[in-house]
């Protein structure tokens, strides 16, 4: 009896462990609501109105398109960055497929910002949407010598 007492508490303890761990690995659902084409080409339709935050890399902007105006502005740097985003537009959160934009659109409203919803670049397209494929700048053949002075 002793020994399935013991066994049931290790099991316990194992079986809390690991689903306290399995939390620490998910990031929380984002609250924000993930707008769909109509809803953006609607918020598009007034553009002194709005502003699109892109959170995506540089090379996710080129290779799969985007909106022809937008403040990019990375997740991990967005905090740091509010000071400087007009509070007075109404704000798209945008990402590949709303999970980065949902995190960022948080952090905004957390911040006071309105904003309208979270929205992925590959959603809008999937639903009809025409993104702009924005073409990388040439090198800079003065670079070295610019960087030099």
């Amino acid at each position: 009896m002793r020994k399935l007492l013991i066994l049931t508490v290790l099991a316990a303890v194992a079986a809390f462990g690991q689903a306290d761990s399995g939390k620490q690995g998910k990031q929380q659902a984002s609250q924000a609501k993930v707008l769909t084409r109509a809803e953006i080409d609607s918020l598009l339709a007034k553009p002194d109105q709005v502003l699109i935050i892109d959170v995506r890399r540089p090379d996710e902007v080129k290779d799969i398109g985007g909106f022809p105006v937008y403040l990019s502005i990375q997740i991990g740097d967005l905090e740091k960055s509010l000071a400087w985003i007009p509070g007075d537009r109404t704000i798209i959160a945008l990402s590949n497929h709303a999970s980065r934009g949902g995190r960022a659109a948080d952090i905004l409203t957390k911040a006071g910002f309105k904003v309208a919803g979270a929205a992925g670049a590959e959603n809008y397209e999937e639903e009809g949407g025409k993104l702009t494929k924005i073409a990388a700048p040439p090198p800079n053949p003065n670079a070295k010598e610019n960087a030099k002075k």
